[in-house]
């Protein structure tokens, strides 16, 4: 009996007790992998999206400080450029035009070459017009912003002019900063200089002392070297198209009579627009690129897709607002008249396939504080400046 009792209470799990064990403890493992890999899936979405929306945000900003600053510095309404041949926006020093349509528009009177203070590219967005097939409607816009560059301030120097293709520079007080041009941060080549030259006396009054200044030059030259600090050439033949002869060319204000004064700045045309760049073969995301003068264009943003504007725009014609119009040029809108800019960007994760795929838009709108303004108050077209 008491060898009986023993061997009874050493014996096992039977196999059929094994088995529905090893079952129970598969499927809590199986379950527990898959919540697991439903909480991988779900922190890898949201991270996708927060570097989506980053991506985004920090495209917007740095658009909307472009847009926002256009027109400041620049002639009321723009500025008429040379007509011997038409100047270029966005290309470099090397010949590479970044957009296809590369030129600056007309004025809307049946002249060429009109600088205005924002230039809208509809459906002219992304560099050698590829196609960005996850874009809505596959269209993409670019803009171009023009605003003077008030970080390097060219009120410290004096610029004389021996010829139209070359300006000496003399500093004012040595004491003040900049006072080197080539001082970092300072002039490249490839930057746009605007020259404004102003007779005192005459004119419309202006500031709280009633001086009158009037204007009787402005031009734009492209900066084509800078052999030294008090040198500065404009040379034919630059990658913008700049210098040229003509009405409005630096010939003009070469020619300025004694008496008169010269205002210089730097102009940044900052121009935002797509690009498909390729690598070993291999196409890549799309990315948000930033070209400004005739410099190289650098990114700002990875995965942005779509890219797309829209305008508010005085019509002196109708005496009324133009909302949301996307292509205010073939409209018979002068983009002088802009009030407001409508902006909208689309990023696209890393993974752009699947359940994790995500995509998402962005939206923002600027006022052009420093462009032209309109007595809606007032009946007649002069209202609008």
């Amino acid at each position: 009996m008491n060898k009986m009792g023993i061997a009874k209470s050493q014996r096992g799990f039977t196999l059929i007790e094994l088995m529905i064990a090893s079952l129970i403890g598969v499927i809590v493992m199986a379950a527990m992998t898959s919540v697991f890999r439903q909480a991988m899936n779900a922190m890898f979405t949201v991270t996708q999206r927060i570097e989506t929306q980053q991506n985004m945000r920090a495209a917007i900003e740095l658009m909307t400080k472009d847009i926002s600053m256009a027109g400041a510095g620049l002639p009321t309404g723009g500025l008429q450029l040379p007509t011997a041949s038409v100047s270029k926006v966005a290309c470099n020093q090397t010949g590479t035009c970044y957009v296809p349509g590369d030129t600056y528009p007309n004025s809307g009177s049946g002249s060429i070459n009109y600088m205005y203070p924002i230039l809208p590219g509809f459906s002219n967005g992304v560099q050698n017009g590829t196609v960005i097939t996850n874009a809505p409607g596959a269209v993409n816009d670019s803009i171009t912003s023009i605003y003077c560059d008030y970080n390097f301030s060219l009120s410290n120097f004096t610029f004389t002019f021996p010829s139209s293709t070359q300006a000496n520079v003399a500093v004012v007080s040595a004491a003040v900063t900049p006072n080197n041009i080539l001082a970092p941060g300072g002039l490249n080549v490839g930057d746009l200089l605007l020259f404004i030259v102003s007779t005192p006396g005459s004119g419309t009054s202006s500031g709280n002392q009633g001086t009158s200044i009037a204007q009787t030059a402005a031009a734009v030259g492209e900066i084509t070297g800078l052999p030294n600090n008090a040198t500065i050439d404009f040379a034919s033949g630059d990658a913008l198209n700049f210098n040229q002869p003509g009405a409005n060319s630096l010939a003009s204000v070469a020619a300025a009579p004694a008496g008169t004064t010269t205002t210089v700045c730097r102009l940044y045309a900052v121009t935002y627009f797509l690009q498909v760049p390729a690598a070993g073969g291999t196409v890549q995301v799309p990315r948000l690129m930033r070209q400004v003068n005739g410099l190289n264009a650098v990114p700002v943003a990875d995965n942005i897709i779509n890219l797309q504007f829209s305008y508010d725009v005085i019509n002196t014609q109708a005496g009324i607002m133009t909302a949301n119009s996307s292509n205010p040029i073939a409209a018979g809108l002068s983009p002088a008249l802009i009030q407001k800019v409508n902006l909208w960007v689309l990023g696209e994760g890393l993974i752009t396939g699947g359940t994790t795929s995500q995509s998402m838009y962005l939206a923002s709108s600027v006022s052009t504080r420093n462009m032209s303004f309109c007595n809606s108050y007032s009946s007649q077209t002069t209202a609008c400046q």
